[in-house]
């Protein structure tokens, strides 16, 4: 690495846990934690988190520990907790003995919730929510004090207790903290700790029927675990005054420092859970694991892998200040590591059936074909060579354009590891389609060289029609035609109608045959597909297309080492 590269990967938040370290703050240790909400699946932007945090305690040879923050049990769900704890361990991390829940908390933050009642910290209100919230103001007007808010502290005590014993109505009755209804941050004017919610918790069932707001509960929770870094997106950074002040009222010895960074912003990409909740419940698209998704479960059906999200982390670095990253850097990523890591097959998509009419009928060649063109350890695979064969329609032409180097009346092409074929002919059906290729091929090509030196320019993919096997496959594009989706009036105007094409009647090579659900592969000319993890069974293979071989962001880049062009924006840096 070199200096300046080693410069550019101490972000601003390493060099605040540098100086902690130097200053002997928190005793050396450092411990961060990933506290995700279970009330939806994890998206790219909650990757980005998680691998800072878990990425930073390894730095530091510190802990990272994993905690739910289950204070909303109207939201909360088991499947949203299995599937945060599969994709944190699919991206490689581990929390090892660490795994927490706010819920665990719930009689400690009781207690610290009481023990600022008795401080004149915090009171009861009887108000209902439209009457606190129009009390509150706004930037340009103080807010009132609720008629609640000198209530003695041994009334809001039992009202407190009467609370959690269940004898109130949802919205009944709030606990509030008592701070400063002038303050300029309007979270710092009386917020609520406490309401009234009679549901069942995921985890406590009816045992409580009073919560915590998660500001409450999150910087505690941090506290209680001796979190000495607690690492959140630039929207909590107005909430961090409140942060501080109830860990300093509560009395924490060593309260954990709030530290913001900016979150990752995509173009074509809604991150928004509540928005993308929407595109669920109203089947938009088809569940949480959608490959069109920006999900973590969605990407890895789509077929991307963890090592390529973690690498497109570290790139996009840590910043202080919102911008947007350009999509086509995730996809250079995946592309980058799709091309070293995936063994190469042949399928035909939309197949035209080829007669090589001087092949002998019952003649079948196998080749030895590379599985990686430059990895000799990924081995071989036989391919088979038979007097049918098909090949891509649309690699046909009957009337040929200049500069055509697919198969056209009389013009040779290579068809990939075999051999030289020549169109002679072609049928149509009825409706003028083309439907048959005749051709012949040169016995002294095999492996696909011209035994007299001549040159051949078009190589085509193919599958032999005796042994290909059938396959679904799907072509998946961007979910959103607007690089801003969030900028429209409504941002499902802009879903992209096109975003996934399905086609039937595909033909994949024989080597592929049972391949297991999740596997990669590069179709060759065609992109990088994956077998789907949900409908992809046995002989009934449906691929799913991860990435094309078009790079936008590999042409940027190129652009940018010649000077004739700036980059998109990025987050690199701080």
């Amino acid at each position: 690495m070199s200096e300046n590269e080693k410069q550019e990967s101490v972000h601003f938040i390493k060099e605040i846990v540098n100086d902690d370290l130097a200053s002997g703050k928190n005793d050396g240790r450092v411990a961060t934690r990933f506290p995700p909400e279970p009330n939806g699946y994890l998206h790219i932007g909650h990757a980005k988190s998680i691998c800072l945090n878990f990425g930073l305690a390894a730095e530091y040879g510190g802990t990272c520990n994993l905690r739910f923050d289950d204070t909303n049990p109207s939201t909360e769900d088991v499947e949203y907790v299995e599937s945060i704890m599969q994709d944190v361990r699919w991206l490689g991390f581990d929390w090892e003995d660490r795994l927490h829940y706010a819920s665990d908390y719930f009689e400690d933050l009781y207690r610290f919730a009481v023990g600022l009642i008795e401080k004149g910290k915090a009171y009861v209100d009887s108000q209902s929510d439209e009457e606190i919230a129009a009390q509150r103001g706004d930037f340009y007007h103080k807010g009132k004090e609720s008629p609640h808010r000198d209530r003695p502290a041994r009334e809001s005590l039992d009202l407190f207790g009467r609370m959690r014993a269940g004898e109130f109505e949802d919205g009944e009755h709030v606990l509030r903290a008592k701070i400063d209804m002038s303050s300029g941050n309007m979270n710092m004017r009386d917020p609520i700790m406490y309401r009234i919610r009679h549901a069942a918790h995921h985890r406590t069932g009816d045992e409580w029927c009073i919560y915590p707001m998660y500001d409450f509960a999150h910087g505690e929770s941090d506290a209680i675990e001796k979190i000495t870094h607690s690492i959140c997106t630039l929207e909590f950074e107005g909430h961090r005054p409140l942060y501080d002040w109830y860990v300093r009222e509560i009395g924490f010895d060593q309260p954990p420092r709030q530290i913001e960074f900016a979150r990752l912003n995509l173009t074509y990409t809604v991150l928004s859970k509540r928005k993308l909740l929407q595109l669920v419940d109203e089947d938009l698209v088809q569940g949480w694991d959608d490959p069109r998704m920006p999900s973590i479960s969605g990407l890895r059906r789509r077929g991307y892998t963890p090592e390529s999200i973690r690498a497109f982390c570290d790139r996009i670095g840590v910043a202080k200040r919102d911008n947007v990253v350009d999509v086509s850097l995730l996809e250079h990523c995946l592309r980058e590591h799709l091309n070293d890591t995936s063994p190469r097959a042949m399928g035909v998509l939309r197949p035209l059936k080829v007669v090589i009419e001087n092949f002998p009928e019952d003649e079948v060649i196998w080749f030895d074909c590379p599985n990686h063109p430059e990895d000799p350890s990924m081995g071989t695979r036989k391919v088979p060579l038979s007097r049918e064969i098909l090949v891509e329609r649309d690699d046909f032409r009957e009337e040929a354009p200049k500069k055509w180097f697919r198969l056209s009346p009389d013009r040779e092409v290579r068809l990939r590891y075999a051999c030289l074929i020549t169109c002679r002919d072609f049928v149509k059906d009825d409706s003028g389609e083309v439907v048959e290729l005749r051709c012949t091929w040169d016995p002294d090509s095999r492996g696909g060289s011209a035994p007299d030196g001549r040159k051949v320019r078009g190589t085509l993919h193919w599958v032999s029609a005796a042994h290909a096997v059938p396959a679904t496959v799907r072509l998946y594009d961007r979910l959103f035609l607007q690089e801003n989706p969030m900028e429209a009036e409504d941002f499902k105007s802009t879903i992209n109608p096109d975003s996934l094409e399905v086609l039937e009647g595909c033909r994949v090579e024989p080597s592929l045959a049972g391949t297991e659900a999740g596997s990669r592969c590069q179709f060759e000319r065609l992109g990088y597909f994956c077998t789907d993890a949900k409908d992809s069974r046995g002989d009934a293979l449906v691929f799913n297309r991860t990435a094309s071989l078009r790079d936008t962001w590999a042409k940027i880049e190129k652009k940018m080492r010649s000077g004739s062009t700036s980059a998109p924006s990025s987050s690199r840096g701080s």
